[in-house]
């Protein structure tokens, strides 16, 4: 907690062991501007109230010092976890969880979302290009299928990680990624339904649960006869509004 709280409040020399100067922290530096804080979910339960402060008081005092900083900040805060549940679990303190809940966005998890992944291999593709100073110019449309079949647990850090190491691997100007141990977890499963005439998305998979009598997972389920991974289907579903229990 002590080394983050320097970081977002900074600290005054001598205020702890190795504070040989003064250093300023973010909170003061982004006054009058945004900062955005990543994985607030993971913040030590002890530096909650201080983060709260700031918030609602627009004040805060460095490490080792008891004068006021006043600072006017928009945060904006990111989290993979579930904080209202961590809240219930007293991991996360209420006040602060509905102090940041002011204006939330959802976005979902890369498997929800298969058309963006293109998009993302090409961003990352040419932004860690430049950084290396590698010239890459095209990336094979195979590559960019099989990517976007993958169901990316880690979510787009995953994809950027794999992005840079082909990257550092390619030689010459077309993107080589090496596909083997990913193509066992994208081969794609052979669909024994098609969707009819007119058909959208949302029906095929109602119809489909429907004749499987709401099955999801096995040999007979909708997911087999859909052609797609069990955890696929149950995404789909959440992201389409799409319940078992209204399939009676």
């Amino acid at each position: 907690a002590g080394l983050l709280e320097s970081d977002l409040f900074g600290h005054e020399r001598g205020a702890f062991t190795g504070a040989s100067a003064q250093r300023i922290g973010r909170f003061e530096l982004a006054d009058k501007s945004s900062l955005f804080l990543d994985e607030v979910g993971d913040m030590p339960v002890e530096l909650q109230p201080k983060l709260l402060r700031v918030l609602q008081e627009q004040e805060f005092e460095r490490l080792g010092s008891n004068k006021l900083i006043h600072t006017d900040v928009r945060l904006i805060a990111a989290t993979n976890r579930d904080l209202k549940q961590m809240v219930a679990d007293r991991e996360f303190r209420s006040d602060l969880y509905y102090r940041l809940n002011v204006f939330p966005i959802h976005l979902p998890p890369l498997r929800e979302r298969p058309e963006d992944i293109p998009l993302l291999v090409k961003a990352f593709t040419f932004k860690i290009a430049r950084r290396l100073g590698r010239n890459i110019d095209s990336i094979p449309a195979e590559t960019l299928r099989l990517l976007s079949r993958m169901e990316w647990p880690g979510n787009v850090r995953e994809l950027e990680n794999v992005i840079e190491r082909a990257v550092l691997l390619t030689r010459g100007s077309v993107l080589q990624l090496s596909l083997p141990e990913m193509s066992i977890e994208t081969e794609p499963l052979a669909a024994e339904v098609l969707p009819e005439e007119g058909e959208d998305e949302y029906q095929l998979i109602v119809r489909v649960l429907k004749e499987s009598n709401g099955v999801v997972a096995g040999p007979k389920g909708a997911a087999q006869r859909l052609g797609l991974k069990r955890t696929t289907l149950l995404s789909r579903m959440k992201r389409l509004g799409i319940h078992k229990d209204q399939l009676q």
